[in-house]
Order: structure tokens, then C-alpha cells, then sequence
């Protein structure tokens, strides 16, 4: 592969993980907004867990978080500790976005140069895994999924390393496989799934070394009881003893496997039929390279792998297709290059991920940390935004400010229930002048939102008076495709409107009653 070639790949990985898009709210809540409230890391900023971290059984391990994005965060913090800068969100948001960045350039393609001993076969898997758009977007925001993919790659390159040494135990290959391991299951329960068939064909190669399942097991126990330990204490408060170890223990990967197994839990999120992934998801992140796995690729461990991995996640009903981004890298690296309509085909791949990394990397909900970082800097003396058809605000972008802002994610609730919920939620002004007190209220809302005008001035009645609303700040860069009404402003209306209108508006708002 041309070094100029990949270097520019390497440089659109960087772009878009600087980018302020935002791909999915499990990118913010299931890491950085927990993470950042952790005393070593950011002592100041305000957090409010969710469920997954506050229920009586918490699904969720701290221990990954605290592995992974502890290290740069403390970092930071003396860094900017020692320069006398305060440590702001925004500083916290883009640290985690380029550390992204280097486990994926360094770890992910220095993986794939393990497992490809072919230099051609080396170079074919690279070009496609550096220039797919699921490593310039999803693999550079902080989801679990995109930690999962590093391990299940390393994972594979110590079985490698294993099976190909018939003489020596290599004792520092069984440590770090089963540190892996213990921190792949407890980062996302499913992991194990891409590992399987490595796993059973690893099997005769350990057997021929018994010391080699020795010091696997008690490593993967050792590591299994620190991580333990630390979710026990994150979550309870107290250390975790080992006379009370039954009773007291907090287990998330269990927690996980029961929630994920009561297909009751799982309606609350979604069900999908077990078909999702393969004749959904799967084309949705790799699209033309889907021909291509079934007419021209290596049915090598690799593949198997991805596919394994990916029928197992079918057992599950609720399916999206993050869950299946460990198999990306695996699929891709297992394509021949096409011999007959190569440049077309090439065309089409760049066509598809181009177009793919502009609405996922620049656009999709791209104004909702921009603005929340603007509300934090704000001075004025609002005392409560609500946000309407976007992405549910990270409220850690906030700081401190998160103690004095109240928000309210109106999700995206019919309009005339959201007109009815600001209305009640200011008091009333006659001839501009409040009546009960002062109340500052905004509202964040896409500009495709037809009524709202972004450069005027609007006044909606309501009942009982009428809801004036005048534009603070705009971003333009925006685009939210939960905002599309096929049915009623059809195909071309519904684009001009989301696309033609993009952009995030933030409105004040009062209401104004009758005499």
C-alpha cells in the first residue's frame, strides 16, 4: 500500500476524531461522564450516572474505564495541573477523542500487521480497514465496542503467537491473554464471541504445555478478583473482603448476562428479529464489502471469527450495529482484491465511506457538545434548558455549571405536549414585566424544526397566552436524522428540511399571558 496513501487515511482518522459528531448517547454515559467524576481524574466536574451505574444491580464494570482512560486523564491533570490551567470538559472530551485516536492507529493496524504475515495480503487489509469510515467515526468515539475491538485483536495476535511456538510456554503471552480476557468480559459481556473458534483451534496447542492452562487460570482469576474488587468498592463503598466475598461481591459481567438474558429488559431497548445483523447492520458498516466475503475472500481464522462472532450476537434480540464493530477489521482484513471490476468497485467504496464519514463523522448530532460546551462558558443567569429532538445533552460537558443548570431532555416528544411543557415551566410577563419572578429558560432545538426562525423572533400561541421565542446561538454544523417525517413532507421536502435546514439552535423563552 502507498505510504502517501495511508497517510492521508491516517490524517481523515485524525479529522473526524476531532470532530465534534455524535454517533450514539452510550459514546457519553457509558464512559467519559463516568470517568470524569472519579476523584483521581477530574475532582470537579458534576455527574449524573445512568441506570446501567445505579441500579441495585449495576450492568456496567468500572473497571475497564478506569483502566483505559484513567492513565490519560491523570495525565492531563498534571498537565494542565502544572501549567496552572484548569482542566475544563471540553479539554477532558477531545484528550479521550485523540487517545482514541492512537489505540487505534498504533494498536488496531499494528494488530493486523501480526496477523498478516503476507506482505500483499498485509497491504490489501490495511488500505481497507484505514480507509473504512467505521474507523474514522465509530472507532475513534469512546464506545465500548471500539475498546473491544483492540482487545479482540491483541487477543488473536497472542493465540497467534501461542500456536505457532510448539517449544516454549511463553509465560508473558499467557499473562497478558488472560489479562485480556478478564478485561474484554468485563468491558462488554460479548466478547468472548469473536473469540471462540480462535479458542477452540488454540485448544490442542496448550494442551501439548499443561503449565500453559496454569498460568493462564490463575492469572484470569487474579485479574477477575481485582476487577471485583474494584466495581465493589466503586459501587458499595467498602473493600471487598474475602469471608464476605459471596455477599457482598458486585459481579457486573453477571449482572449484565441476567439483564441481556430477560427478553423483557431487552423490549425496553428494542427487539429486533435475529436476522438484524446480517441483513442490516452488517451492510450498514462495511456495504460494498459484503459481495465481496462471499465471492472473493480467504475463509481464514479471521473471517471465521468475524462471522462466528457475529451469528453468535444474533442470538440476541436486541441488536445494533456497534455491537458488531470487532468484526469490521476481521471481515475487511479477509477480502481478496477484486480481479474483475476493480476500479468500479473501488469507486464504490470510496463513494459509500465518504459519504458514510460526513453524516456519522461531521453531521449527525454533531451541534449538541458544541452547544453544551457554549452553555458552560455562558455567563448569563439561565436556570434551565430543555432540549427538544436531539441526542440526550451530556450533562458532564456542563462542569460545574451542571449544579446550577437544570436540564430536560424532552426527547422528541409531539410538539404541541412540548409547547404545553415550556409554557408551565416559566411564569407568566405581561407587557414584559414578570409577574411571579424571574425566570430565564432556554430551548435547544434543530433548525429544521419549521416554526423556530433562526435569525427572528417567534410567537406561538398556547393556552391561556402565548410562548415568544427569540435566538441566542446557532451551529450550523448539525444534522439530526431522527427529524425525518417521511410520510409527511415526503422524500425531497424531508431532505431540504433536515439537510438544506441543518444546524442546533439554543432560543430564550417567556411566556406571555392574557389580561
Amino acid at each position: 500500500m502507498s505510504r502517501r496513501v495511508y497517510l492521508f487515511l491516517v490524517c481523515l482518522r485524525l479529522y473526524f476524531a476531532l470532530s465534534p459528531s455524535y454517533i450514539h448517547p452510550d459514546e457519553h454515559f457509558q464512559g467519559p461522564e463516568i470517568i470524569a467524576g472519579i476523584p483521581f481524574a477530574i475532582p470537579l466536574l458534576v455527574f449524573v450516572p445512568t441506570w446501567e451505574f445505579t441500579s441495585d444491580h449495576p450492568i456496567r464494570s468500572i473497571f475497564p474505564l478506569w483502566l483505559i482512560y484513567g492513565p490519560p486523564l491523570t495525565i492531563l491533570k498534571w498537565v494542565c495541573g502544572g501549567a496552572g490551567y484548569h482542566v475544563s470538559p471540553m479539554a477532558v472530551f477531545y484528550t479521550l477523542r485523540l487517545f482514541m485516536f492512537l489505540l487505534s492507529f498504533v494498536l488496531q493496524d499494528w494488530a493486523l500487521h501480526e496477523l498478516l504475515p503476507d506482505k500483499r495480503e498485509r497491504s490489501t487489509a490495511l488500505l481497507l480497514v484505514a480507509s473504512s469510515y467505521v474507523t474514522w467515526t465509530f472507532q475513534m468515539h469512546t464506545f465500548s465496542n471500539s475498546i473491544e475491538t483492540i482487545i479482540v485483536l491483541w487477543s488473536l495476535v497472542l493465540m497467534r503467537r501461542m500456536s505457532l511456538d510448539h517449544q516454549h510456554t511463553q509465560i508473558r503471552s499467557c499473562i497478558v491473554l488472560a489479562f485480556l480476557g478478564v478485561l474484554g468480559v468485563f468491558n462488554r459481556i460479548t466478547f468472548p464471541a469473536f473469540l471462540l473458534l480462535p479458542g477452540i483451534q488454540l485448544v490442542p496447542h496448550i494442551i501439548k504445555k499443561p503449565l500453559s492452562i496454569a498460568i493462564v487460570l490463575f492469572a484470569a482469576a487474579s485479574m477477575t478478583v481485582l476487577a471485583i474488587a474494584i466495581d465493589t468498592e466503586y459501587y458499595t463503598g467498602d473493600r471487598l473482603r474475602l469471608r464476605r466475598i459471596f455477599s457482598t461481591a458486585v459481579v457486573t459481567p453477571w449482572n449484565n448476562l441476567a439483564y441481556n438474558l430477560d427478553s423483557a429488559n431487552l423490549a425496553q431497548h428494542g427487539i429486533h428479529p435475529f436476522w438484524q445483523h446480517f441483513v442490516a447492520n452488517l451492510p450498514q458498516l462495511i456495504g460494498p464489502a459484503i459481495p465481496l466475503l462471499v465471492i472473493s475472500s480467504k475463509k481464514d481464522t479471521l473471517f471465521w471469527a468475524g462471522l462466528t462472532g457475529t451469528a453468535l450476537l444474533s442470538c440476541f434480540r436486541h441488536q445494533e450495529p456497534r455491537f458488531l464493530l470487532p468484526a469490521v477489521p476481521l471481515l475487511l482484513a479477509s477480502i481478496k482484491w477484486p480481479t474483475r471490476y476493480a476500479r468500479l468497485w473501488l469507486c464504490t467504496w470510496v463513494l459509500f465511506n465518504a459519504l458514510a464519514a460526513v453524516v456519522f463523522g461531521r453531521y449527525h448530532q454533531a451541534g449538541v457538545v458544541p452547544v453544551q460546551a457554549w452553555l458552560a462558558r455562558e455567563e448569563n443567569d439561565v436556570s434551565h434548558v430543555f432540549w427538544w429532538k436531539t441526542y440526550s445533552p451530556p450533562r458532564w460537558i456542563l462542569g460545574e455549571k451542571n449544579e446550577v443548570v437544570n436540564t430536560t431532555d424532552l426527547m422528541g416528544m409531539p410538539r404541541e405536549r412540548m409547547y404545553e411543557q415550556l409554557a408551565a415551566s416559566v411564569s407568566c410577563q405581561r407587557d414584559g414585566v414578570d409577574v411571579v419572578g424571574h425566570d430565564r429558560a432556554w430551548l435547544v432545538a434543530p433548525l429544521s424544526s419549521s416554526f423556530l426562525d433562526a435569525s427572528a423572533q417567534t410567537s406561538i400561541s398556547v393556552s391561556g397566552g402565548s410562548l415568544h421565542f427569540e435566538p441566542v446561538y446557532t451551529y450550523r454544523r448539525h444534522v439530526g436524522l431522527d427529524d425525518l417525517d417521511w410520510a409527511e413532507d415526503g422524500v425531497w421536502g424531508t431532505l431540504q428540511r433536515v439537510v438544506g435546514e441543518r444546524g442546533l439552535g439554543v432560543y430564550e423563552f417567556y411566556k406571555v399571558c392574557e389580561e
